[in-house]
C-alpha cells in the first residue's frame, strides 16, 4: 500500500526543491541564502546544485511546475514574496497535480491496482470545497502581488477604497467570497493592503460579483476601481465588455436589468449620483486575472 503524500515526498518534491534551489542560484543567492529561503540546509541546496538527488523528469518538464518556479523564484529572490506565500502557493500546485493529474498518474503507476479499481469514487477526489477555498485565496494573493508591484495603481483606488474578490464555484452568500479584510487604501501614493484574505470580509465587492453571477456572468472575482470615462473607453479598447448600471436602483435590480439581454460582462460600472461615487468593477476568471486587466490600465 502507497499513500500518494509518499509520491510526493519521494518524487515531486527533490525534484520542486532542486529546480527551485537551482532558479534562486542561478539569481544570485548564496546557498546560505538558498537554504533559509527554503527552511533546508546548506549541505542539501549543494546536493541539489551538483546533481546529487535523483530527479522525476515528468515533474522537470511539466510547464505548470516550470511557470511556478519561475515565479517563486523571482519572488523569493526580489523580497517581494514571503516563504509562507510560495509555500502557499506550491501547495494548490500539488494539490491540484495530485486530483486526477500527475501526481494521482505517477500514483497509480507506483501501485497499479488503483488504476484498474472501478469502484463508485476515485481515489484522488479531493475534498473540492478545501481545494476551491484555497486556490481562490492564492488566486486573491497573487492578484494582491501585481497590485502592490504596479507603480501608479494607487492613482486607480476610488475614495472609498478598493477591494479584489474572488468567490467559490457555487457561492450563495459573501461568505463564500475571500477578499482583503478591510479595504486596500491609497496611503500616500502607495497601495496598502491591510492583511491577508479571507472569506467572509467584503460586502460591498462582493455583493457586486454575486449579482452578477446571480443574473448571468461567468466571472467569479472582481476588483473595483475609481470611475471615470477614459478608464471605460480603455477597457474597451481592450477588448472587454463593459456593461453600466443604475447607481439609484437597488444593486440587485440594477444589475438584473443591465445584464438582462444575456451579456456575460467583463466590465460593469455605474457613473455615480448624488451622495454615490461612481465606480467601475473588472471582472475576471480569477482575482490574479482581474487584477492584471487592471494593471494595464496604468
Amino acid at each position: 500500500m502507497k499513500f500518494i503524500e509518499e509520491v510526493v515526498v519521494d518524487e515531486f518534491l527533490p525534484t520542486f526543491r532542486s529546480m527551485l534551489a537551482e532558479d534562486l542560484r542561478g539569481r544570485g543567492l548564496t546557498q546560505s541564502e538558498v537554504a533559509g529561503l527554503l527552511g533546508i540546509s546548506q549541505s542539501a541546496v549543494s546536493k541539489y546544485a551538483h546533481g546529487d538527488v535523483e530527479r522525476n523528469d515528468r515533474v522537470l518538464a511539466d510547464e505548470r511546475v516550470v511557470s511556478l518556479v519561475e515565479r517563486l523564484g523571482e519572488g523569493l529572490a526580489t523580497g517581494e514574496m514571503t516563504s509562507v506565500q510560495a509555500l502557499a502557493d506550491a501547495e494548490v500546485l500539488v494539490r491540484r497535480l495530485e486530483r486526477g493529474d500527475l501526481l494521482a498518474t505517477l500514483h497509480e503507476e507506483a501501485m497499479p491496482a488503483l488504476a484498474a479499481y472501478d469502484g463508485s469514487f476515485s481515489i484522488h477526489d479531493a475534498d473540492s470545497d478545501l481545494r476551491a477555498a484555497e486556490r481562490a485565496l492564492s488566486s486573491v494573493r497573487r492578484g494582491l502581488r501585481v497590485l502592490e508591484n504596479t507603480s501608479g495603481f494607487a492613482t486607480l483606488i476610488p475614495a472609498v477604497g478598493s477591494n479584489l474578490v474572488m468567490c467559490l464555484p457555487e457561492a450563495g452568500g459573501i461568505d463564500d467570497v475571500a477578499g482583503v479584510p478591510g479595504r486596500i487604501l491609497d496611503v500616500k501614493g502607495r497601495a496598502t493592503v491591510p492583511g491577508d484574505p479571507e472569506f467572509g470580509v467584503s460586502e460591498h465587492v462582493a455583493r457586486v460579483l454575486l449579482a452578477a453571477r446571480e443574473h448571468g456572468a461567468s466571472a467569479r472575482a472582481a476588483l473595483n476601481v475609481r470611475y471615470d470615462e477614459a478608464i471605460v473607453e480603455a477597457l474597451d479598447a481592450e477588448g472587454l465588455t463593459t456593461v453600466a448600471f443604475d447607481p439609484e436602483a437597488s444593486l440587485d435590480d440594477a444589475i438584473a436589468t443591465a445584464l438582462a439581454d444575456g451579456t456575460d460582462p467583463d466590465v460593469l460600472y455605474q457613473s455615480g449620483a448624488f451622495g454615490i461615487e461612481p465606480v467601475v468593477y473588472v471582472l475576471g476568471d480569477d482575482a490574479a486575472s482581474a487584477a492584471e486587466r487592471v494593471r494595464r490600465l496604468v
